[in-house]
């Protein structure tokens, strides 16, 4: 075969390759390359295989479940911690507002001894309404702690420092925080100031 047969032939591949021509340029038929396929196709099956393994079959918890037990274990730890050292701050009784057993603690605590005042979803009846942005005796996580440790007896409120102890009012008032904001239906009308978090 001499070198005009062989342009003759690629000349005649090529265009079989055309599949139109529309104003002088004209698109061919190329084939993907096979390392794009194998990608595309290598894809498709591994998001099968993940999907009937964690989601159909759940053979195995998700990446975000194992993460949130990690995250609540390090809470969990940290809320130990915090406890141990005795010393109350702000910043501590936050971070014992992310512990989900301290909060479980502070919840069961407020049913038992503050529904009565307070209602079971803070919103408020004789006690304030602990789920809005309004304030009486400061909103802060160390006023709150003061005002539950020492009480408001001009207003009626026991001083609970005594009867639970620090670390019962820590868990009641790490509860109370998760409270702020709420704005449950049907609570009582706002009272004092605004505190911003």
């Amino acid at each position: 075969m001499n070198d005009q047969d062989r342009n003759d032939s690629s000349e005649s591949e090529e265009q079989d390759k055309v599949i139109h021509e529309y104003d002088g340029i004209e698109e061919y038929d190329n084939r993907l390359p096979r390392w794009w396929l194998f990608t595309l196709f290598g894809s498709v099956v591994f998001a099968a295989v993940y999907w009937s393994g964690y989601h159909i079959l759940k053979s195995d918890e998700l990446p975000r479940a194992a993460y949130e037990q990690q995250v609540a274990a390090a809470r969990a730890k940290e809320a130990e911690r915090i406890k141990a050292a005795g010393t109350v701050t702000a910043d501590g009784l936050v971070l014992l507002s992310k512990d989900l057993g301290t909060v479980g603690k502070g919840k069961d605590i407020f049913a038992t001894n503050c529904v009565a005042c307070h209602r079971a979803d803070g919103g408020g009846g004789i006690g304030p309404n602990l789920t809005d942005d309004h304030w009486i005796h400061g909103g802060k996580p160390d006023e709150l702690y003061r005002t539950v440790t020492e009480g408001v007896p001009a207003k009626g409120m026991l001083a609970w420092g005594p009867v639970l102890g620090p670390e019962k009012v820590q868990d009641v008032v790490a509860y109370v925080l998760t409270l702020r904001n709420a704005n449950v239906q049907g609570g009582k009308a706002p009272q004092g100031d605004i505190v911003v978090p």
